[in-house]
């Protein structure tokens, strides 16, 4: 069928509810809402499901929420892992709740015991929960920043990562499979419920998730000592870091803790903020306000999902707050995490690993050759950070250290197998007390990284290309792009080029090729010259193109000039693709 087609079958069709036609019916003249909404099935990728909420084959509804579980059941049940349940949580988006219970429902008609969280968790709890309560899968409702029109389903697996091969393919064929919406199972709440199939968690899982956190505190001496002068301003961005985030700080002692008022409370209509990304400048607004009334040394914000941290630190020397991107905090974590290890502990693991993913900043690598330590580089998405840590588990070869990528996430300790922003907020905290005993400041410290390894700065542009031309557009970039890799960029030659979706890379002063080593992937990275980088991909969640570059200055100001000069050198080849 066409999308006409379709459309007319979902408003003739007894199977869906009465508001879903309704809404269907307020678009009847509007021939591209159509089209948009029913051109295509909502792709389920290798994150699961994301899109605009409404009713309509490519969006997120409760039958398209069905249709996804149905095909994860089926996949479930062939792999024989139906006795042993599926964790869910949810955020505070629109209809994050409804979505849960449908997916719980869907499993429980299948057979498979559904644990569902009894509100608003963190994704890293989720994951966490997986593992913990022997799940051989997770559901997490969430669209992570998007703006609020959006959410979002992402599956995981039982070693709390979220899906990789061969679960990814293999969830997805049987998704694809599910043609029929009035085929896919599910029965009620109330019934599944007093069949054994559907079980509220909540305290006990906080309780047990909060105790492994507390097991990567590595100076509780410090915070005690720093606890009453160290001023921390949060923002949970009116998502699901509050509680937890404000419990694990007040559990370890931090005494001046102060949330953004206005938008401490789970709303997924986000009214504060247009994007609720702590990338974003604007998030920021409202805590940067109040950190200059409480004079505060750390400004902290988690994403509505609470598995990505922004980060302002105050600079005491001109008063200003300066916001550290997500290879600035990463790269300061990784050194204290792994520089303080080897204080107290004399020595590093001799086959600990640190595990960055192929956007994230240089300055790693050098900060791995400083403490002798090996990097492992995976693709973008934490899930291929949680396989590497997997990896190490079942051959018994490696110690996970240390992992993070730019997009303002990283993993301290194994507890989960995903991004996680308490325990990032945690540790930053604790950092920050550590230092003011010392008499300095995260700032103070993050420049002594920058004299101790050199002065790095990395960058990330996301261009938007929406609806059915926007894919185009972007396919073409690549294309352009794969087929014709420029030489140089300004002053940059390049002196190697990868292309991860056909598994090379080419040495272009030798002509030399090798395999990458890792997955497929849709990815271009260009080395240059003077340490210099790029690379481009399409995002995975969202309808946009990416490019991720990264240059080396002699100081901050020359690094900032240098940065500057390639994001525009990078900007004006696209236009011209």
């Amino acid at each position: 069928m066409d999308y006409r087609e379709t459309y007319d079958s979902w408003l003739a069709n007894p199977y869906f509810d009465a508001d879903t036609k309704k809404e269907l019916e307020s678009i009847a003249g509007d021939e591209n809402e159509i089209k948009e909404r029913f051109y295509a099935d909502l792709e389920f990728g290798t994150a699961g499901l994301r899109g605009i909420i409404g009713a309509g084959t490519n969006r997120m509804n409760i039958y398209t929420v069905r249709k996804a579980t149905q095909g994860l059941a089926n996949y479930i049940i062939s792999q024989n892992g139906q006795k042993k349940g599926v964790a869910i949580a949810y955020d505070s988006r629109r209809m994050s709740p409804e979505f849960a219970d449908e997916a719980a429902c869907c499993l429980a008609a299948n057979g498979i015991k559904a644990y569902v969280f009894e509100s608003l968790r963190p994704t890293p709890e989720l994951s966490f929960a997986v593992r913990e309560l022997g799940c051989i899968s997770g559901i997490n409702i969430t669209a992570s920043h998007n703006p609020p029109e959006y959410n979002g389903y992402k599956v995981y697996w039982e070693d709390g990562a979220q899906i990789t091969p061969p679960h990814d393919s293999g969830i997805m064929n049987e998704v694809k499979a599910v043609t029929d919406y009035a085929t896919v199972k599910t029965m009620d709440k109330d019934e599944a419920v007093k069949a054994g199939l559907y079980e509220s968690i909540g305290q006990a899982i906080d309780d047990r998730y909060m105790e492994e956190l507390k097991k990567n505190v590595l100076h509780p001496e410090a915070i005690k000592e720093a606890s009453k002068d160290l001023t921390i301003i949060y923002t949970p961005l009116h998502g699901t870091g509050n509680l937890p985030a404000r419990r694990i700080l007040k559990e370890l002692g931090f005494e001046k803790v102060y949330v953004v008022p206005e938008q401490e409370l789970p709303d997924g209509e986000f009214p504060t903020v247009s994007y609720p990304n702590p990338e974003a400048a604007e998030a920021f607004e409202l805590a940067l306000k109040l950190a200059k009334e409480k004079d505060a040394d750390l400004v902290l914000a988690t994403d509505p999902d609470a598995d990505r941290l922004g980060v302002y630190v105050k600079d005491t020397k001109s008063g200003e707050y300066i916001c550290l991107t997500g290879n600035m905090s990463g790269s300061f974590l990784a050194e204290y995490e792994i520089g303080q290890k080897l204080e107290l502990e004399g020595k590093l693991p001799e086959d600990g690993e640190l595990i960055k993913t192929i956007v994230t900043t240089n300055m790693v690598d050098a900060l791995a050759k400083h403490y002798n330590i090996k990097v492992t580089e995976c693709l973008t998405g934490f899930k291929w950070i949680g396989k590497e840590i997997l990896r190490m588990e079942t051959t018994g070869k490696g110690q996970y250290l240390f992992g993070f990528e730019e997009s303002y996430g990283c993993l301290i300790g194994t507890h989960a197998r995903d991004k996680d922003a308490i325990v990032a907020t945690m540790a930053l905290c604790e950092a920050a007390a550590f230092y003011k005993t010392k008499g300095m400041t995260i700032w103070d410290a993050m420049l002594e990284m920058y004299e101790k390894y050199g002065y790095y700065k990395d960058d990330v542009i996301a261009i938007s290309h929406k609806g059915i031309e926007g894919l185009a557009k972007i396919k073409s970039i690549m294309d352009n792009l794969r087929k014709n890799p420029p030489a140089e960029f300004g002053n940059y030659k390049v002196i190697g080029f990868r292309d991860y979706q056909e598994d090379y890379i080419k040495n272009m002063l030798t002509g030399v090729t090798k395999k990458t080593g890792i997955p497929k992937s849709n990815v271009l990275y260009f080395e240059l010259t003077e340490d210099a980088w790029l690379c481009v991909r399409p995002s995975g969640t969202e309808p946009k193109i990416k490019l991720y570059f990264g240059v080396v200055g002699k100081d901050l100001e020359d690094a900032n000039q240098k940065s500057a000069e390639l994001a525009k050198i990078v900007k004006d080849m696209l236009d011209k693709l």
